[in-house]
């Protein structure tokens, strides 16, 4: 029996393809392909109704992405903007980005701080080819500048696997506000 922080308002079972891809789409940032693919896996399963638990949906999501190749998860990891960057500043930000960052207050960075973390993301993506990424749900901006500082000098192996743990830890906290 699954508890009650496991049950989601909108039961995946009681959606069709169209609301289902809809309401789930930005779970993982611009890469609705990952809402299309759970669909084509929930309609072949018998039990379709064990997908309406959040820890089920979310363990699918997390297969589908992690069962792509380099290059797709790369193009993911490609998808997610600069912290505190030029969509931020510019309002270009999905609605989940743009409360995430809110919620961190990197809507309000001083000038200072926004050329530090201009400085860091520009050093970052030439270091990695990617945007620095971090589930900054109830972090500080202090706490995301300390870890661009430490990340910035992992490997590209080790870093690649740090966004993506990122990335999917983003997605939870979506998937848990759905």
């Amino acid at each position: 029996m699954s508890n009650q922080a496991d049950l989601l308002l909108n039961k995946p079972s009681a959606l069709n393809e169209h609301e289902f891809i809809q309401h789930y789409k930005d779970i993982y940032e611009h890469s609705s392909w990952v809402a299309d693919a759970a669909w084509q896996h929930i309609q072949r399963c018998p039990r379709v109704a064990d997908f309406d638990r959040r820890s089920a949906l979310q363990a699918l999501l997390y297969e589908i992405v992690e069962s792509r190749d380099y290059e797709v998860k790369l193009a993911l990891l490609r998808s997610h903007p600069d912290l505190a960057g030029k969509a931020a500043l510019s309002g270009e930000l999905t609605p989940s980005s743009t409360s995430e960052q809110a919620g961190v207050g990197l809507d309000q960075c001083t000038p200072a701080e926004l050329a530090r973390f201009t400085e860091y993301n520009n050093a970052y993506k030439a270091a990695f080819d990617f945007p620095f990424i971090m589930a900054v749900k109830g972090a500080t901006k202090a706490q995301v500048l300390s870890a661009f500082e430490s990340r910035i000098n992992n490997n590209a192996s080790q870093e690649f696997q740090t966004a993506m743990s990122q990335v999917h830890k983003i997605a939870a906290f979506r998937l848990a506000e759905k």
